[in-house]
């Protein structure tokens, strides 16, 4: 009996305090919020939000990096470490079957000179012409001698900023001569964002706009990998226009780079200074990798 006493005394005390938190709340004029309701008001809230203009100018650049088409000079150090290990290669080294032929065929020749040799040695051969290993290491050092191997160094060309064929052994990177204000300035490859499109998406239109078009770049990745701000002039600075946001986004040029052009110049990274106002250029660095 005690059991059902107590299930039946806390079922009565439940029901009182449901219908007492009911008659509060209609009392004091209190109602309850619903999913519906808050998903209106967020969806207010973020109209509201879009429908506001950002006073900060959003612009996408790219930092187009022509690759290293050759491999750089080895340090002294590094010269004589690979002089050692092909030393130390040589010498642990087996030996191949050319040098065994070489070897079949040097005692081949000393036992012809002793008197000492069968020609039913040779077996079906012996009627064929035998190219011997001496006559295809001639061949082999006369095609060396006939093959020009290109220049690593082409001192017209690497003195030409416009050319993205200088200095084949270091990565550069390409500069823009663009109108920012009244004055032009050499940046990155850049435009300004449109309504509509994402940040990738301006970015590539800028490389697209240059006017020697025709780059083929392979972008690394959809974010940016740096960004730089700048405010106006007070004199020109108003309520809607503050500054500008620069947010930036890296290439590789993945094609030979289209004619030259005067307002482009390919540079490498200890070049870029010379061309970038220190600002800028301290952003710039952060991200650019010599490879």
């Amino acid at each position: 009996m005690a059991a059902p006493c107590r299930r039946m005394a806390n079922r009565s005390l439940l029901q009182f305090f449901s219908h007492f938190s009911r008659t509060a709340v209609r009392n004091t004029g209190f109602r309850e919020f619903s999913s519906n309701s808050v998903c209106r008001a967020s969806l207010q809230t973020k109209t509201v939000t879009e429908t506001a203009t950002s006073p900060w100018t959003l612009v996408a650049a790219v930092c187009l990096q022509r690759l290293p088409v050759i491999s750089a000079d080895l340090h002294p150090l590094e010269q004589e470490f690979k002089e050692m290990m092909l030393q130390m290669e040589l010498e642990r080294s087996l030996v191949s079957d050319h040098e065994l032929r070489v070897l079949e065929e040097s005692e081949r020749m000393s036992r012809k000179k002793a008197d000492d040799y069968d020609s039913d040695e040779e077996g079906s051969q012996g009627n064929q012409e035998i190219m011997l290993a001496q006559d295809m290491e001639d061949a082999w050092e006369q095609k060396l001698k006939n093959f020009q191997l290109a220049p690593r160094v082409t001192a017209d060309i690497d003195k030409d900023l416009t050319s993205a064929q200088r200095c084949l052994a270091d990565s550069l990177f390409l500069l823009a001569e663009q109108q920012v204000g009244r004055e032009k300035l050499w940046l990155l490859p850049q435009t300004q964002w449109q309504e509509g499109e994402t940040l990738r998406q301006t970015a590539e239109r800028a490389l697209a706009s240059l006017p020697a078009a025709g780059f083929k770049a392979t972008f690394l990745g959809n974010a940016p990998c740096g960004v730089y701000k700048y405010k106006l002039p007070k004199a020109v600075r108003t309520e809607s226009t503050v500054g500008t946001k620069v947010f930036f986004f890296k290439a590789i040029l993945s094609d030979s780079a289209p004619p030259t052009s005067p307002s482009l110049l390919w540079l490498k990274k200890n070049e870029l200074q010379k061309y970038l106002k220190p600002a800028y250029s301290m952003k710039v660095d952060r991200f650019i990798i010599n490879m």
